[in-house]
């Protein structure tokens, strides 16, 4: 199975790196636009096939997309990336233009390809995604639920000072700073509720650390962070490659769902070789629903932004 990725930077080479550590691709096309880039970021990676133990083959191309031809899943990390004081809202400007250009010219070598779409302001770029190609909604996916969902169990292990593999939780809502919604209610460790371990403010900071994740993670970078978001899509891609059928929170196209439409917000999703083969409707107290109908109004804020841009 063929996989692109577009945007051969910190994020795509991450994506690039994971997927083909865990072997089940058979090639991973690099694209980018910088001359020699991707075919020197895919050439560094292939001098670590040996040693790392994996047989997929990583190519890359200056911006020839005749290249990815025969993908089945193509993601989407090409923009400019977040810096201090920035937030993902700020980049639609220049960030719009690209990803439009990249999925059209993705479609047009691969006609059946599932897109995934990184690129920031997340919820935003993966709605203009479906408005530019009219694909069926089941072959748009955007990542960002998966990652922030992965930062919110991070810091939940770090408040119980427990391995990470005991804990499962979920973040729902928008990509955003202000738009996730972490779960806190439903969260557990080893299906025992978090909350038989946290105090209510513990479990409170939890939440908020986890919200500004990225945030964090810029400041003390001074860019967007790469491995936890290329890890992130190595296993959207995963479940989409080996049909895994495997439940996600992801972008998605919402059409009544949680009382939501025409918007792309993070909800829990099962990833199949369709892509998403299903919409989660989990049931929600009132507070969980209207903090994520207050999110879907701030995603809805920001994919406005799109009427000025004559895309």
């Amino acid at each position: 199975m063929k996989v692109t990725v577009v945007g051969a930077g910190a994020v795509g080479a991450s994506c690039a790196e994971y997927i083909a550590i865990k072997n089940f691709a058979s090639e991973v096309v690099l694209v980018d636009i910088k001359e020699n880039f991707a075919e020197g970021k895919s050439m560094d990676l292939m001098q670590t096939a040996s040693l790392n133990g994996f047989d997929t083959k990583i190519t890359g191309s200056t911006n020839d997309y005749s290249k990815t031809a025969g993908s089945h899943v193509a993601v989407i990390t090409s923009g400019i990336p977040r810096k201090p004081g920035m937030t993902r809202e700020e980049l639609i400007g220049i960030n719009a233009g690209i990803v439009k250009s990249v999925s059209e010219q993705l479609i047009k070598q691969s006609p059946d390809v599932i897109l995934i779409i990184v690129s920031n302001p997340m919820d935003t770029m993966t709605y203009l995604t479906h408005k530019v190609t009219g694909l069926p909604k089941n072959r748009i996916i955007g990542m960002g639920g998966a990652l922030d969902s992965a930062r919110f169990k991070y810091r939940l292990a770090e408040a119980m000072e427990c391995p990470t593999s005991d804990i499962d939780g979920m973040v729902i809502g928008g990509h955003s700073d202000k738009g996730m919604v972490p779960l806190t209610r439903i969260a557990t460790r080893n299906s025992v509720r978090v909350s038989e371990f946290l105090e209510a403010d513990r479990l409170q900071k939890v939440l908020e650390d986890t919200k500004v994740g990225g945030a964090t993670l810029t400041g003390m970078l001074g860019t967007s962070a790469w491995y936890a978001p290329g890890a992130a899509v190595s296993g959207l891609v995963q479940a989409i490659a080996c049909d895994q059928k495997k439940m996600f929170p992801c972008s998605v196209m919402l059409d009544g769902e949680y009382g939501l439409s025409d918007l792309c917000i993070g909800a829990p999703v099962v990833l199949g070789k369709n892509g998403i083969e299903s919409i989660v409707e989990i049931d929600l107290v009132e507070a969980e629903l209207s903090q994520l109908i207050s999110s879907a109004e701030g995603v809805k804020a920001t994919n406005t932004l799109l009427n000025d841009l004559n895309l």
